[in-house]
């Protein structure tokens, strides 16, 4: 069950996510969540950061979905198309079915599909219920909807399970030498 939990890789925001690599290594297609991981939750503002990263793995012809369980369908869809990309709304993560149908809309398949997310037991577990790579990011802002932050205390022992157990997945370079820098 802790390998369901396991990201494939972390990274410290979407920004520092490399698509280049992605895309060399044969994926196509980018399953990316909303709150707190493509921008602050509950805003509509995508900041810059977000903003050229999907430009450019769009550029690298990636296809991208934004997979949220928002029930703000018109918040999601406004931010979608102001980036041009695709959504799905009351995805029911970690239910496969909006992975599964986020992939198929945007003709790919799991095995070419990679999840960027802040939420284990969300974004992760979905992500790696349907055979697809997993990246965890940090969340960019602390403010989170209730049932957010009760999810991040179980989270926290899951960290440590992980880790206690010897795996905890790759580490982007950026997240490596933030953390040499904080020794």
């Amino acid at each position: 069950m802790l390998d369901m939990l396991r990201p494939d890789q972390y990274a410290a925001s979407l920004a520092e996510v490399d698509v280049d690599q992605l895309k060399q290594d044969g994926f196509d297609t980018l399953l990316v969540d909303l709150d707190n991981t493509l921008l602050p939750w509950s805003s509509s503002d995508v900041p810059e950061s977000s903003r050229n990263w999907v430009e450019h793995a769009k550029h690298l012809g990636m296809r991208i979905r934004i997979l949220s369980n928002t029930h703000n369908p018109a918040r999601l869809g406004a931010i979608a198309g102001e980036l041009g990309v695709g959504s799905i709304d009351r995805a029911f993560k970690p239910s496969k079915t909006g992975f599964f149908r986020a992939v198929r809309e945007a003709g790919s398949e799991p095995g070419k599909t990679v999840v960027v997310g802040d939420q284990i037991i969300t974004d992760i577990l979905g992500g790696n219920r349907a055979g697809m790579r997993t990246i965890l990011v940090h969340p960019m802002d602390s403010r989170e909807f209730i049932g957010t932050r009760i999810s991040r205390l179980l989270e926290k022992v899951i960290f440590a399970l992980i880790h206690r157990a010897g795996k905890p997945g790759t580490i982007s370079r950026s997240t490596q030498s933030e953390k040499q820098d904080t020794k």
